[in-house]
């Protein structure tokens, strides 16, 4: 049990790659905070994790919102005792399209969702981890934030500055013993997003030409990035901090 009664909060766990964070985090013993908009996705998957004999709760918060982020530690302080992992997964993305095209409302969404979300549970679980020795940040950004293909200009800088973010975190905080690390996951056709991210449905033309730029022949899953997030925030990575883990089979383009 590699993060046996840590107390974790995963944001966006309702679905995709924040269900499997969730389900992987819970069956090596963590004490699971399910976070998303969408309740009856989170309860789900809550109910999937303790009929896996796991440890989970449901608590249902927008990311962007500091009432409600501030509700969502102090509920894992609550039912925990302290916060030992948060682990920002929620994300979003406006649809592929040339960058002129994309409203001044999505650009505010997308940053909002994939940046603000981190300086608000930064605010507001920074000093529950202070006041207990130490704690872990593990932030999901995107292979965009680092190799950008065009028609996602807006993400593509969200997830940069998640990157660069992480790392400053990191630079700060490990004096208070918090380990601040992102995760670099390629693209998984799978999500709920996909679609967004493609430009148009999954196809096999799409599908075929997004393998192509992966050299181990296969897309990433869940479970690739949950096994990530796993080991940074295991005792195995106690050192770990600062650092941006591509989980992308060494896309190349």
């Amino acid at each position: 049990m590699r993060v046996q009664n840590q107390s974790i909060i995963v944001t966006g766990a309702g679905s995709g790659i924040g269900e499997g964070i969730a389900k992987r985090l819970a069956a090596e013993g963590g004490k699971v905070i399910v976070n998303d908009i969408d309740a009856a996705s989170g309860q789900r998957v809550v109910a999937d994790i303790t009929a896996a004999g796991g440890t989970a709760s449901f608590f249902q918060a927008d990311m962007t919102r500091s009432a409600q982020v501030e509700a969502l530690i102090d509920e894992a302080l609550r039912r925990n005792g302290r916060l030992d992992v948060m682990v920002n997964n929620a994300g979003w993305t406006h649809r592929n399209r040339p960058l002129l095209e994309v409203s001044e409302d999505e650009f505010d969404k997308v940053y909002a969702i994939n940046v603000k979300s981190i300086y608000l549970s930064a605010i507001h679980a920074v000093p529950a981890m202070r006041k207990a020795g130490g704690g872990s940040f593990i932030n999901i950004a995107s292979t965009a934030g680092l190799r950008p293909r065009p028609g996602l200009t807006w993400y593509n800088g969200s997830k940069g500055a998640v990157i660069t973010t992480s790392k400053s975190m990191a630079a700060e905080l490990g004096p208070d013993n918090i380990r601040v690390n992102c995760i670099n996951p390629v693209f998984n056709p799978d999500t709920g997003l996909s679609a967004d991210f493609a430009g148009g449905p999954v196809d096999e033309t799409r599908r075929a030409k997004f393998l192509a730029t992966i050299p181990l022949g296969r897309f990433s899953t869940a479970l690739d990035v949950a096994n990530a997030v796993l080991y940074l925030a295991s005792a195995e990575a106690a050192f770990i901090s600062g650092v941006c883990l591509e989980v992308d089979g060494a896309r190349c383009v």
